[in-house]
């Protein structure tokens, strides 16, 4: 008989609003994986079927750049990946997910700008997205000598558009993620930085689940002349600790998603992050370079063309054309977009089988155990009625 945490999950239903995920996962014991699926169905489905084994929820997300209602670089509006999640979902039969809108970034702050982001928003509300990330760190004002002058457009910014998202959506059942500090700066959040935005915020009435910071991470990966991935093992856990008791301390129960990383070693994850401090993680570019390195033996003259397009487009001088590639191959998505929907039945479960794989890893190494239940148990004693 099927338990019944995974046959709630097993039944159609929306993705889950992620404040209640958050809230289920008290104390916080574990990183969630967050997975831009950047590429093809079935990397989804490989994504939820693990999930499903191994009775987790994980979320899915595509950021303002990659998704918006242009395409962005894959192709995808924020109604069309909702409805390929859903599908996926369907396929597996497995309903335990977050829909995650990540990295709604404001990079001026102009009045157009900000209309434009606030389209952007409702979009993602009309798609049926639980879970919302907004980045104004770029507004960061390096001029100002004070935190809190140099916080304050960051802080305005991201509490209208929190507000907006209030207004649009008509209650607070919704994941909320903001961001201090630039990812990929070569300077770390400070302690009193990150301390003085969730304060900020929550005194504005946004209260953060999730703060993304710079502790030294970058976004994507580097590679060496012949395409090996240099590991990452920059990102400063004493740092990424410190802010997180900081908060805490403060009474402030937000917690650190990690961006960047896909570089990072599994192991590395698995011996040394501090899970639950760290209770997010992102993981992008290393799904989307699996399906190229499945496409370069299971449909090389596709491979070929895609490798040729993007070389031929972003070459510079002096650069090994290997890290022209991966530097760059994310903007052949779009371009490919209808190849990539045709390649063969072999190359695609293949696809599913290598991302159930490496996301059993990277369940195992985010100290991930069960979550679904947790999370259905959550909503069972608290009698929150979820479709």
């Amino acid at each position: 008989m099927v338990s019944q945490h995974i046959a709630f999950f097993e039944e159609p239903r929306n993705p889950i609003p992620g404040d209640l995920v958050f809230r289920a996962l008290t104390p916080p014991r574990e990183i969630i994986l967050a997975v831009n699926p950047r590429v093809t169905l079935e990397v989804i489905e490989g994504v939820l079927r693990a999930a499903k084994d191994t009775e987790n929820i994980v979320i899915l997300e595509l950021a303002l750049s990659e998704m918006n209602l242009k395409g962005g670089y894959t192709g995808l509006t924020p109604k069309a990946f909702a409805e390929r999640v859903r599908k996926a979902a369907e396929n597996v039969g497995w309903f335990g997910y977050v829909l995650h809108a990540d990295h709604v970034t404001v990079r001026k702050g102009t009045y157009e700008e900000i209309d434009n982001v606030k389209r952007e928003l409702e979009a993602r509300i009309e798609a049926g997205f639980t879970s919302f990330a907004i980045d104004t760190s770029y507004l960061f004002d390096v001029s100002k000598d004070n935190i809190p002058e140099q916080l304050k457009r960051v802080i305005d910014v991201g509490t209208e558009l929190f507000r907006f998202l209030d207004e649009k959506i008509g209650h607070r059942n919704y994941g909320r993620e903001g961001e201090v500090g630039e990812i990929g700066k070569s300077e770390l959040t400070e302690v009193e930085e990150a301390l003085y935005y969730v304060k900020t915020m929550k005194e504005n009435g946004v209260d953060l689940h999730w703060l993304a910071i710079n502790n030294g991470s970058k976004h994507g990966v580097s590679v060496d002349a012949e395409g090996n991935i240099i590991p990452q093992l920059g990102i400063n856990i004493k740092r990424t600790v410190e802010i997180v008791q900081a908060l805490w301390n403060n009474r402030y129960p937000t917690r650190i998603a990690q961006h960047g990383v896909s570089g990072t070693p599994l192991h590395l994850i698995a011996e040394a992050f501090p899970k639950g401090m760290i209770n997010k993680g992102n993981v992008a570019t290393y799904y989307m370079l699996m399906v190229y390195d499945i496409l370069r033996i299971y449909e090389p003259e596709l491979f070929k063309r895609i490798y040729k397009w993007v070389v031929e487009k972003y070459k510079k001088e002096n650069i090994p054309e290997v890290e022209i590639f991966v530097e760059n191959s994310k903007n052949a998505i779009k371009e490919f977009f209808n190849e990539f929907e045709k390649i063969s039945d072999e190359a695609k479960q293949s696809i599913r089988a290598k991302a159930y794989a490496d996301t059993l890893l990277h369940i195992k190494a985010f100290g991930m155990e069960k979550t679904a239940r947790k999370v259905y148990d959550y909503l069972k004693k608290t009698n929150i009625k979820y479709e």
